[in-house]
């Protein structure tokens, strides 16, 4: 039981670390766009990019797939640059279709970053013996964290939207501008490696 504590921990600090912002950005980059009552579409979005995240998550850890984390390390950036691209492109906030673009792209994006996630879940494990408590902690960590940094972005986005009276759909422009200048300089940063060579 206190391995489960332990790993779920770990998961937790790894999403809320400050110095790893990438997973922070992609999640605002997902959740920018919805209010507090866009409830029903935040968890149907959370949930797809759970999916994806746990899938990939539990493969590499297993070792049943691997990419090289260069690699890996370069296309969560670009995750965030097109997730915040996206974004700019909205022009109806209430999405009449039930499933919009942006929950294939959050179920997409997911199995990137768990790829993400693995390589540090793997640096972590060692010699267990057995990786499925670890990982399913690690995981459930992770979701916690997540649920967290998506609750501290609908609190922002109601102070300016409902309090301040920033226009929403300037708020969402503003963010997703910040988002996509944020995630070049990563991008740039992680792709100095290969110019180099």
């Amino acid at each position: 039981m206190n391995d489960l504590f332990i790993f779920a921990h770990l998961g937790f600090r790894h999403i809320m670390d400050i110095n790893g912002s990438d997973h922070m950005l992609f999640i605002l980059a997902l959740v920018i766009r919805y209010m507090a009552s866009d409830w029903k579409k935040i968890l149907l979005l959370i949930t797809s990019f759970t999916i994806g995240h746990s899938i990939t998550l539990a493969l590499s850890t297993l070792d049943w797939i691997y990419f090289p984390m260069y690699i890996i390390e370069l296309l969560i950036p670009i995750t965030i640059l097109l997730t915040a691209l996206s974004n700019l492109f909205v022009k109806d906030f209430s999405y009449a279709a039930k499933y919009h673009i942006i929950y294939y792209l959050a179920l997409f994006f997911g199995l990137i970053h768990g790829l993400g996630f693995s390589n540090y879940l793997k640096s972590l494990l060692g010699k267990e013996e057995s990786i499925l408590l670890p990982l399913f902690s690690f995981n459930l960590g992770l979701e916690l964290g997540q649920l967290l940094i998506v609750g501290c972005i609908l609190v922002f986005a109601f102070l300016l939207v409902n309090r301040i009276k920033i226009n929403r759909k300037s708020y969402i422009r503003i963010g997703s501008f910040i988002t996509i200048g944020l995630s070049l300089i990563m991008i740039i940063d992680r792709i100095k490696p290969f110019l180099n060579k």
